[in-house]
C-alpha cells in the first residue's frame, strides 16, 4: 500500500510534529505532489490516488490532531494551526525536491491549509487543485454560530470496532462513508484506527473533529483570496445550497486566473469516491504547466 513507510516528522507551530509520509517517483520526473487531506481523515487516505502517479515524488501528512499527529496540549483550536501545518510541510517536500515547486492536492480543509500556505509563500507552489475547500465568506460567520449537524454527529460517532474489517464492514454500508472507493475506504480505516488488546480504536478524538467544523467559518482565508498568484483550480461536485459545492464557484471568482470544475455527478467526498479520475484530472493540471 502506498505510504506504508514510518512516518517522518516536521515541525510546525505550537511545537507540533507533523507525520509526513513519502513515496518516491518510479519513474519520469514530474513535479512533486503534496496531498491534504479533509476534516475527520488523514493523509493517508490518498493513497489510492498517489497510486495513479508513479511518475511524481508524493507526500502526505497529518495535520495537527489527524492520524499520527497530536494536537498541542490546550491548543484553542484554530484554523490558522492547519495553515501553519501545510506550511511547513511545504517548505520541507520542496527542500527535499531540490527546490522545485510542489502541486498541491488538497480536499476539503485540506484545500483551505493549501491556500493558507500558498497565500504565505507562493514560491513553494507551481499549482493548486482544491476539492470545495472550507472558505467561507465572512457573512456564514454567523450562521455557524448555531448548532453544527456536523459536529454534533461526530461527537456521537461509535470510537472502537472489533477489528478493521469490522469498521471497514461498518462504514462501507452507510453514508457518509459509503460512497469511498474501496481502496480509500480501506487506507481510511487500516491507518485511522490503531490496535488495542480488544479491537481498533480510532486515532483522531471525535471531540476534536467536532470543533473543526465548528471553527470551520471563523478564519480570515476568504478575505486574502484575490492575492493569491497560484495557479489554482477549484473543483467541487454537485451544488447543494448553503454547502462547500455552493461556495466552491465563488472561491474560483475570487482568485486572479483561476479555473473552476464541476463533478456534478459527484459529492463532497469526490476525490476518494473516484481517485483514479482524480489522479487523471492532477495529471491534466502537471501537463498544462509544463506546456506553458
Amino acid at each position: 500500500m502506498m505510504f506504508s513507510r514510518a512516518p517522518r516528522f516536521v515541525a510546525s507551530a505550537n511545537g507540533v510534529q507533523v507525520a509526513v509520509y513519502d513515496e518516491p517517483p518510479t519513474h519520469g520526473g514530474g513535479a512533486p505532489i503534496l496531498f491534504s487531506h479533509a476534516t475527520g481523515f488523514h493523509g493517508r487516505v490518498f493513497a489510492p490516488i498517489a497510486a495513479h502517479l508513479a511518475e511524481h515524488s508524493r507526500t502526505t501528512f497529518d495535520y495537527r490532531g489527524y492520524g499520527d499527529t497530536l494536537a498541542p496540549t490546550n491548543w484553542p483550536l484554530s484554523w490558522d494551526g492547519f495553515g501553519d501545518d501545510a506550511l511547513a510541510v511545504a517548505r520541507d517536500t520542496v527542500a527535499r525536491n531540490g527546490g522545485q515547486p510542489l502541486i498541491g492536492a488538497g480536499h476539503s480543509m485540506g484545500g483551505a491549509g493549501l491556500v493558507m500556505a500558498a497565500l504565505r509563500e507562493p514560491q513553494l507552489f507551481a499549482a493548486l487543485v482544491v476539492f470545495e475547500p472550507i472558505i467561507f465568506p465572512p457573512d456564514v460567520r454567523t450562521q455557524a454560530s448555531g448548532p453544527n449537524p456536523l459536529a454534533a454527529a461526530t461527537r456521537r460517532r461509535r470510537r472502537t470496532f472489533a477489528s478493521h474489517d469490522d469498521a471497514v464492514a461498518n462504514f462501507a454500508a452507510k453514508p457518509p462513508l459509503s460512497s469511498l472507493h474501496p481502496d480509500a475506504l480501506a487506507a481510511y480505516v487500516h491507518h485511522g484506527f490503531t490496535q488495542q488488546d480488544d479491537g481498533v480504536r480510532i486515532k483522531c478524538d471525535p471531540e476534536f473533529e467536532a470543533q473543526t467544523y465548528e471553527m470551520g467559518a471563523m478564519h480570515d482565508t476568504w478575505l486574502q483570496l484575490g492575492e493569491l498568484r497560484t495557479p489554482t483550480w477549484v473543483m467541487a461536485g454537485a451544488h447543494a445550497e448553503s454547502s462547500p459545492a455552493a461556495i466552491a464557484p465563488q472561491i474560483a471568482e475570487h482568485i486572479p486566473g483561476s479555473t473552476f470544475v464541476r463533478w456534478a455527478d459527484q459529492g463532497h467526498f469526490g476525490p476518494l469516491d473516484d481517485p483514479a479520475r482524480f489522479a487523471s484530472f492532477i495529471r491534466e493540471v502537471t501537463t498544462a504547466l509544463a506546456a506553458d
